[in-house]
């Protein structure tokens, strides 16, 4: 009996050790930080090649991420842009363009799901801290664009009664600072909006470091009118505007630290870049887009070439330079890769860029990325190292006097009268049109464009998209 009943006990004892065994602990889902200046040039940080404005903090990001040199936002100004990195959407699609002001009666519709709202479905706590410029009615609001918080502004920050050209083309109210959906603030002066917004980036970070979060930090400056606080007042080599910058940098930092501190480095993916390029017009308040051609308001390199930064300690290498073309539509489908989330069910444009990130792939995810502006104009086409553009009206500062401290200069239109093709490894500041050397090439890209204007339209052309949708409205 001795032997059975010893039998018994081990056996006893083996079952209760394996049952005391920890369960394998689920990864946690990584945070998201999407960092979005405004207005900013491609040459605007230091590893882009800036030769007066020191970002530290910037410099630091790259060298343990991953810097794209190809990267496009969505479209050449802010809402159109802000609209195409939210939701993945090509901007005309979904029907924004321009910038919305607070004339405006429409915004983002409320059927289009905003990465915010994709990661909703994930239980991730989400906030906005900065500029909104989607609709500044109740409904259009970013509290009911998925996100649980709003500290910021509604549109642009010259949209206001302050602007240099008050009552010669604008009439603009008040600008109002938002907490939520209630106004707490008119803004008289702006110079603690970039330090007040770190403050809130910060504090949200640690208040949600055991779940889950995506935090949106899109920065009102560089745009005119320049702010700054006197902690980086005249900090720069390159004034004022140097200073914005550097402010900007600093509030990188703040936010890298904060995730370092609350044990989330390695687990967050950080996301530093900007709406479209430098408001040549400006002059001395303007940023740079060298050695690109043009800047914001445009199609051309340095009106949707962007700075690029994105690192994420656990998934990617640091120190890697990708120049294969990406552009913002194609944010939202990474985010739902690396988050495990749902694409929406309404039809997008982005694809997942993971693979090239990780660099895991070479050629670009999409065949060719489309450059439209105004209402539903294709300006032009990135495909490979090849950009080409159709005929159009576009604005430029070459000839010009530009303005100088807070006051705009007068742009000139010309008319691009026939198709123009450039060879950007070659030729990055689009110097030399090589279309009719390349015709083939040409041809390829019409077909592309053509296909292109078949879903979207065109209406240089007088083509009307099938797949396009309304943005929302209010009761008239």
């Amino acid at each position: 009996m001795r032997i059975p009943l010893l039998l018994l006990f081990i056996v006893g004892f083996l079952s209760c050790k394996e049952k005391k065994q920890p369960e394998p602990k689920e990864e946690r889902l990584p945070n998201i930080v999407l960092i979005f200046t405004d207005d900013q040039g491609y040459q605007d940080v230091g590893v882009f090649g800036s030769p007066n404005i020191k970002t530290l903090n910037l410099d630091q990001m790259a060298a343990d991420g991953v810097q794209l040199t190809s990267y496009y936002a969505a479209q050449a100004v802010c809402s159109a842009s802000r609209a195409g990195i939210l939701t993945g959407c090509y901007p005309n699609r979904i029907g924004i363009h321009n910038a919305l002001g607070p004339n405006n009666t429409h915004g983002l519709n409320a059927s289009e799901v905003t990465i915010a709202e994709m990661l909703k479905d994930k239980r991730y706590a989400t906030a906005i801290y900065g500029k909104w410029h989607l609709g500044h009615h109740t409904e259009f609001l970013p509290t009911r664009h998925g996100f649980d918080e709003w500290f910021g502004i509604p549109y642009s920050n010259d949209m206001w009664p302050y602007h240099p050209q008050q009552g010669k083309y604008f009439n603009f109210p008040d600008l109002p600072l938002y907490e939520n959906e209630t106004v707490i603030d008119t803004l008289l002066d702006q110079s603690m909006l970039t330090t007040q917004i770190t403050e809130r980036s910060v504090d949200f970070i640690k208040r949600n470091k055991d779940k889950p979060f995506f935090l949106y930090v899109p920065h009102p400056q560089p745009h005119v009118p320049l702010f700054v606080s006197d902690k980086f007042k005249g900090k720069s080599e390159r004034g004022l505007y140097g200073d914005v910058i550097m402010e900007i940098d600093w509030s990188v930092g703040q936010i890298m630290k904060a995730l370092k501190e609350n044990g989330l480095e390695d687990d967050t993916m950080v996301i530093f870049t900007s709406d479209n390029g430098p408001w040549l017009s400006y002059g001395n308040h303007a940023g740079s887009a060298l050695p690109l051609r043009e800047g914001k308001g445009t199609a051309w390199e340095g009106g949707q070439r962007e700075p690029f930064i994105v690192k994420y300690p656990r998934k990617l290498k640091g120190g890697a330079v990708v120049s294969i073309p990406m552009m913002a539509i194609d944010i939202l489908p990474t985010i739902a890769h690396i988050t495990q989330s749902n694409l929406p069910e309404n039809i997008i444009d982005g694809k997942d860029a993971w693979p090239i990130l990780s660099g895991e792939q070479s050629t670009p995810v999409q065949e060719a990325y489309f450059f439209y502006y105004r209402v539903n104009e294709m300006f032009g086409v990135r495909y490979g190292k090849w950009k080409l553009y159709f005929p159009h009206r576009y604005r430029t500062m070459d000839g010009q006097e530009p303005g100088a401290d807070g006051l705009p200069g007068e742009y000139r239109m010309v008319d691009l009268q026939k198709i123009e093709l450039y060879d950007l490894e070659n030729d990055i500041s689009e110097t030399k049109n090589v279309a009719d050397e390349f015709p083939e090439v040409v041809a390829e890209i019409e077909v592309l464009a053509n296909t292109m204007r078949q879903r979207l339209g065109d209406s240089l052309l007088e083509l009307e998209g099938a797949e396009t949708r309304e943005p929302g409205r209010i009761d008239e």
